[in-house]
């Protein structure tokens, strides 16, 4: 049944795409060329619609049983409107913002799916959030949200790392033994996968905020459904296998902490912006961003298997890998080199 509802959501996104291609132009859902985008024509957005009717078609035929399914689709239709009102009209940020917290709360406070708390190693204690649980949850909603957001730059990015993440994280969930996270997980990424059709260098459609806000929202809300209520390591799970999107967000604070920026002023210095800085190509950074995003997802799998002193080993090994990534191609700025200055002075020595 999971096998035919996969091919269901698939074939449905590709024939969705089209039609809500028409929509955007008709509705004035257009993306123009500016000195901060990459594309030079007018290109219709609004494609995530597409994603979200072919997910809500799988859904209704799967059935999945699950605790929090009506309301994770209920925050699932705040956010489509919202991202559907900023595609159209350029709502403003806070108008946004309001949809992402009206969306998290609906999960965290009407759903009642709460990070209540953790396990903290080595002094085997547990430590109880009580008051901040829906708090912490509506933040982590949020924070994952606009960090898929963020990285939707050039054509197929976000929808294939997202794509990753959902496959990796439809596959952590097996062995965790939730399998309706499994199958949503699985389930949104055929839909995505379909719309990819589309999407891939050279796009003929961009998902716009309808689609990366959809997308960032489910992928934070399936991750708790997996992940919520357990150790600390476990917790660094989504965190490793949201890297690219999470990394990129946190190194463009920084940048804009260095600079004196405002901390959500657009900027060219995104990863996928200084990889085309670096000489590659559209395609090629593409592919390298959606190669970096399947490593995190395989160190993901690999962090959750592993011993405690394995896992922090792990974790101390892609740390250091990051910092010199980051630094290299001048993702939290130009100047910014604390580690590589580091390493050549203990060479010079």
């Amino acid at each position: 049944m999971l096998a035919f509802t996969l091919v269901l959501a698939f074939v449905a996104s590709v024939l969705f795409t089209p039609l809500v291609k028409k929509l955007a132009f008709r509705v004035g859902a257009v993306d123009k060329p500016n000195y901060r985008k990459v594309h030079a024509k007018i290109m219709p957005r609004l494609g995530g619609l597409a994603i979200f009717l072919s997910f809500v078609v799988a859904f209704v035929v799967y059935r999945p049983d699950g605790q929090h399914d009506k309301a994770m689709l209920l925050g699932a239709l705040i956010i489509i409107i919202t991202g559907a009102l900023d595609d159209m009209f350029e709502i403003t940020a806070k108008a946004k913002l309001l949809g992402q917290l009206l969306a998290a709360s609906s999960v965290a406070i009407y759903g009642g799916l709460q990070i209540e708390f953790i396990n903290i190693p080595f002094i085997d204690y547990q430590l109880q959030f009580g008051y901040f649980a829906i708090p912490l949850t509506i933040l982590w909603i949020i924070a994952i949200t606009n960090a898929i957001n963020l990285i939707d730059g050039l054509d197929g990015l976000a929808a294939g790392v997202s794509t990753i993440a959902l496959l990796t994280l439809s596959g952590m969930a097996i062995i965790m033994g939730t399998p309706f996270v499994a199958a949503m997980a699985a389930i949104l990424a055929a839909s995505t996968l379909g719309f990819l059709v589309f999407n891939f260098y050279p796009a003929k459609i961009f998902m716009g905020d309808t689609g990366a806000l959809f997308l960032g929202y489910m992928i934070s809300v399936l991750a708790l459904l997996g992940f919520k209520g357990i150790t600390m390591f476990a917790l660094i799970i989504p965190i490793i296998m949201l890297g690219v999107p999470i990394s990129d967000t946190f190194f463009a604070i920084v940048r804009r902490y260095r600079s004196k920026q405002p901390l959500m002023a657009p900027d060219k210095s995104h990863l996928h912006h200084c990889l085309l800085n670096a000489g590659f190509t559209h395609r090629q950074t593409v592919l390298i961003i959606y190669s970096i995003a399947a490593m995190f997802g395989i160190a993901a799998l690999i962090f959750s298997q592993a011993t405690m002193w394995g896992a922090i080993l792990l974790l101390v090994i892609m740390l250091v890998a990051i910092e010199l990534f980051v630094e290299a191609i001048g993702l939290a700025g130009k100047n910014y080199r604390p580690l590589i200055n580091l390493v050549k002075t203990i060479g010079k020595s």
